[in-house]
């Protein structure tokens, strides 16, 4: 097959894995952080924290372009230090794919970390471990097979983003079109076969991706 058929797939998965990342380490933090506290504003907090899960993707790409947009305060802070903006560029697909797979992994480290024995974390604090020593070598591990499994769903839920990478990051060949811009571009021109063979490749990498975290539950 020709470079242009794998270019999109390739990027899609860069940025599903950079993101995956982020949101793998931002998720667990959140979730560990939720998990098993009460506090004043914790329902209005964690529903922020899922709204992307429920919300429209226009509607998140919109958010975006607001937030980190031209002559907003974030995007003005990013071009005084980078000297360019974050619109339209890879690192716009990242943020996109982040802010929509963060609530899968939250949600699947929050239950994780809702599941670890709270004596034996006690018993590390007893022995003398600190808290980041607890939360590294106790809560994690315990729940490490949640965190996991949060994360391949996230990689496998940014690797399917479309409407809100489409706003903010756009649809630039090589550069921000992933396989899922791909195979609508693809099928707006007519040309079938290669949407098919976008698509086929994309339900293969899911499948796989959602097979080894039924594997992992087993």
């Amino acid at each position: 097959m020709s470079t242009d058929f794998w270019t999109p797939i390739k990027l899609s998965l860069e940025i599903a894995l950079v993101a995956g990342v982020f949101v793998i380490i931002v998720g667990t933090l959140f979730g560990k952080f939720m998990a098993k506290r009460e506090f004043k504003g914790k329902l209005f907090l964690e529903t922020v924290l899922l709204l992307p899960l429920v919300l429209p993707p226009t509607v998140i790409g919109f958010l975006l372009i607001i937030i980190f947009g031209k002559h907003s305060v974030v995007g003005d802070l990013i071009v005084a230090i980078f000297d360019k903006p974050v619109m339209f560029t890879w690192w716009a697909a990242v943020i996109a794919s982040s802010v929509v797979a963060f609530p899968l992994m939250y949600q699947s480290a929050k239950t994780g970390f809702e599941s670890v024995d709270e004596d034996i974390e006690n018993a590390a604090r007893v022995d003398g471990a600190k808290e980041w020593q607890v939360f590294l070598f106790v809560s994690v591990p315990l729940a490490l097979k949640s965190i996991i499994s949060g994360g391949i769903l996230s990689i496998t839920r940014a690797l399917g983003e479309f409407g809100a990478t489409l706003m903010f990051a756009g649809n630039l060949p090589g550069r921000t079109q992933t396989t899922p811009l791909a195979i609508y571009m693809a099928i707006d021109g007519g040309n079938m076969s290669l949407a098919w063979s976008w698509v086929i490749s994309m339900i293969g990498i899911s499948f796989v991706m959602l097979l080894a975290v039924h594997i992992m539950k087993a």
